[in-house]
């Protein structure tokens, strides 16, 4: 009988148990609720301009540039996240909030700042596509229409829930990199030793990685994608902390697959000269077949996630600036200008890739370091919308939020003066 009491503490300890378990599971359906807009724009900002920009650094400095991948990571988190407190706020997109805030010059400006690099962005997508494809044996000529029609038959059903869940499912391949690493089986010892300084010091062609890779990583269209998307999906203020999450998982897995690229190339074609990812494939594929086909994946996986995203920023921008009906749940007939604009701009980009003699490999590498030069002006939009007591309220930028911003700026910015300055007096840093 002097046993008795000890039940209610067993119960209680079940009881507790099963609280915690509900408790656990009831946030990741909240989570799996909310989660996609930061995921997809981190996940599609690795695309085939990203994979190739990876693949030609880990070939160049094997590992030299991981540490400052690592970095990126965190410097893209704080950035997006800002994005995601805007939309919730002000329910607007970014081109939206800067033609009401700044007025109609500075609003035409970012507008046009948006296309001329989505556009060359996109271009990219479909060289990395197609490229990719090229391996499996696919011809541009399907490729390049097959994707077209892919994308836009993506909105054929006139839900953004069921257009961010394919989108969420496409971007798991864009994982095959990590095990592609394993299987090259890099020396660990090494990778910690040599990855956290590029080596070779400050010349042109470190100015000319460091600008592409941060242009891979930050890029002006992430900014209008993820508060378009934080828009149309109708999250609010009290989604914003389950939105940061979804943001900083979505960075997390961004810079895993740029640092495990980078560890394949870098330890498989290290002082190879690699144009673009597709080469790094079709050289990988004698050594190991599998990670070669395995890179491929990647590349098409990622191009087609950019083209699929990046295409979205810009008929979101649109639509905002001219009122029209600009949401993924509107179907064709209902918003048909806004369908309009991405299927041109998917058109043009494609039909660039399909030119004979078009210099795609120079297109590829160099986009991601106009994407960079263009960045601070995105940038600046972002900062002084977030410290307006009318535009962000009790959301605005803390101090300590705005010494980070204004560093990446700047760092940008000297970044941008320093590769100029070595591309026309390149005896400077030698």
């Amino acid at each position: 009988m002097a046993n008795v009491p000890a039940a209610p503490k067993k119960m209680d300890a079940i009881s507790t148990f099963f609280y915690r378990y509900r408790r656990v599971i009831k946030f990741l359906k909240l989570f799996f609720l909310i989660a996609g807009p930061g995921i997809i724009v981190m996940v599609a900002d690795n695309d085939a301009g990203g994979i190739t920009t990876y693949a030609a650094t880990g070939a160049k400095f094997g590992y030299g540039f991981i540490g400052f991948l690592i970095i990126l990571g965190p410097i893209a988190y704080v950035v997006q996240e800002m994005t995601v407190r805007l939309g919730a706020i002000t329910k607007r997109g970014h081109a939206e909030a800067i033609f009401d805030a700044f007025g109609s010059f500075w609003g035409w400006f970012s507008l046009g700042d948006l296309l001329l690099t989505d556009l060359l962005t996109t271009v990219t997508e479909f060289i990395g596509m197609t490229a990719a494809a090229s391996i499996f044996g696919v011809p541009p000529l399907i490729t390049v229409p097959v994707v077209i029609v892919f994308i836009m038959a993506l909105n054929l059903s006139g839900r953004y829930w069921t257009w961010e869940k394919i989108v969420l499912f496409l971007c798991i391949f864009n994982l095959v990199c990590v095990p592609a690493a394993f299987l090259v089986h890099p020396d660990v010892a090494q990778i910690f030793k040599t990855g956290l300084i590029p080596q070779g010091g400050f010349n042109g062609t470190i100015f000319f990685f460091i600008m592409a890779n941060i242009g891979t990583t930050i890029a002006p269209w992430m900014l209008f994608f993820q508060q378009s998307s934080v828009v149309d999906k109708n999250l609010g203020e009290k989604d914003i902390k389950m939105e940061r999450l979804d943001t900083a998982v979505g960075a997390f897995f961004t810079i895993i697959v740029a640092v495990f690229c980078v560890i394949v190339t870098g330890t498989l074609l290290k002082g190879v000269n690699i144009q673009d990812a597709a080469q790094a494939s079709r050289l990988l594929i004698p050594i190991n077949k599998w990670v070669g086909y395995l890179m491929a994946i990647s590349l098409f996986d990622a191009g087609l996630l950019g083209a699929i995203a990046i295409s979205l920023a810009s008929s979101w921008a649109w639509g905002e600036v001219f009122g029209w009906p600009h949401s993924l749940n509107n179907k064709v007939k209902q918003a048909p200008w806004f369908y309009l604009v991405r299927l041109l701009i998917l058109l043009v980009a494609g039909t660039i890739v399909l030119l004979p003699g078009a210099p795609l490999v120079l297109i590829t590498l160099f986009v991601q370091v106009i994407a960079v030069t263009l960045l601070p002006a995105a940038l600046v939009f972002l900062v002084l919308l977030l410290n307006s007591d009318e535009v962000s309220g009790k959301y605005k930028n803390t101090v300590s939020q705005n010494i980070i911003l204004i560093l990446i700026v700047g760092g940008i910015i000297v970044m941008s003066s320093l590769y100029g300055i070595s591309t026309v007096f390149p005896h400077l840093f030698k």
